[in-house]
């Protein structure tokens, strides 16, 4: 049995907070410097430049990389064999967060909800998904999910008999129309499987996947190769005025799913493809 100590969590997940918003992703910066090597709209390779200039600003001065820092999203791995000592762990989660975008002096984007729309003023509560796994691990990853490009997310649950090239004509299109809107050039999460909620969940944290990293399943990799090659024919380009560098990178989690439906989840993440983790 191992011991974590609440305390230890707050700390951590504060500094990763700051770190996230302030660090651009370092896969996410090779991979907007490979971009502008092969980019050839003079416009969009000025865009990259900035993009990958401004990153460097930030990580020296310690500032965030884009002022819509978002929401906290969270990936907590605990080890079977681990208790927590302390306050509660998603109290010690959300305090963490709290403390983060307070002292990194981040921006707070979370409203109690959308209809009254009072601001929390503290950025909580962070969206929390939990993974018991054996062992006596603790690791702690963070999205930080900025809200233009979700607004541009979707899913859809196809008939089966749609096939895969439907998948992929849905997801081509839905990065069509967000177009600009999603603040180029991209990242792009699927989720493929469900039900409904985990359709949504497998895309958001396909987001965390290296953008260098191809994925381990074949058929996959092909599908994520595909995509990347049609939605980069579009032209939409870094920040929409043209160019073939619209998206990044794709990947994609697949999980089992109802033999009447084909669950097919879109999570966009924009240039700020931020995030970082930590294993305690």
């Amino acid at each position: 049995m191992r011991i974590v100590h609440t305390q230890k969590i707050i700390d951590t997940v504060k500094k990763l907070c700051i770190d996230g918003c302030c660090n651009l992703r370092c896969d996410t910066v090779k991979a907007l410097k490979k971009a502008k090597e092969t980019e050839p709209s003079p416009v969009g390779k000025e865009v990259l430049s900035q993009l990958i200039e401004n990153s460097e600003i930030a990580r020296c001065e310690k500032l965030p990389f884009c002022q819509d820092t978002g929401y906290a999203v969270l990936f907590i791995e605990i080890g079977q064999e681990v208790r927590i000592e302390g306050s509660g762990l998603t109290e010690a989660l959300n305090e963490g967060v709290r403390q983060g975008y307070k002292e990194g002096y981040l921006r707070m984007s979370i409203i109690d909800n959308p209809i009254h729309r009072k601001n929390t003023g503290d950025n909580t509560p962070a969206t929390i998904n939990y993974s018991l796994v054996p062992g006596d691990g603790f690791k702690i990853s963070l999205l930080v999910k900025g809200g233009g490009c979700d607004m541009k997310s979707a899913l859809k649950i196809f008939d089966p008999a749609a096939g895969l090239e439907a998948a992929i004509d849905f997801i081509v299109d839905t990065v069509e129309q967000a177009g600009p809107e999603a603040s180029p050039p991209m990242t792009l999460g699927i989720g493929m499987g469900g039900p409904f909620a985990q359709a949504a969940l497998l895309a958001q944290k396909a987001l965390l996947w290296p953008l260098d990293q191809p994925n381990p399943n074949p058929d996959l990799q092909k599908i994520e190769a595909t995509l990347i090659e049609r939605i980069n024919k579009l032209g939409i380009g870094p920040a929409g005025f043209g160019g073939k560098t619209t998206c990044l990178g794709v990947h994609i989690e697949m999980g089992p799913a109802h033999i009447a439906h084909f669950p097919v989840a879109i999570n966009i993440d924009c240039h700020s493809h931020r995030g970082a983790e930590a294993t305690l």
